[in-house]
């Protein structure tokens, strides 16, 4: 998911924040305003997302076997609970 999307590389000042991205213009330039995302924040937010997205999968494609809804309840609520932990304490 994280590959799929366009990105720019760019200089920012540490000081104040300002963004410089040099391109080749062609003469016909027009600014608009545009929403920056710092890459290893999208990425975490992407790691976050598919971690979730497992987890409704997982819950999506489930049927527990008869008397077993207790046990695969629990199952999916430690999957659940892997998923909402920060990535850095995730195990898989």
């Amino acid at each position: 998911m994280a590959d799929t999307v366009e990105t720019i590389k760019a200089w920012q000042c540490v000081g104040c924040g300002k963004l410089e991205a040099p391109a080749q213009c062609i003469g016909v330039c027009r600014d608009e305003l545009v929403h920056l995302v710092n890459v290893a924040d999208y990425r975490a937010a992407v790691a976050r997302a598919e971690a979730l997205e497992a987890v409704v999968r997982r819950i999506a494609l489930t049927f527990p076997k008869q008397g077993e809804c207790e046990r695969t309840w629990r199952a999916l609520q430690d999957h659940a609970v892997q998923a909402l932990r920060p990535s850095s304490a995730r195990t898989r």
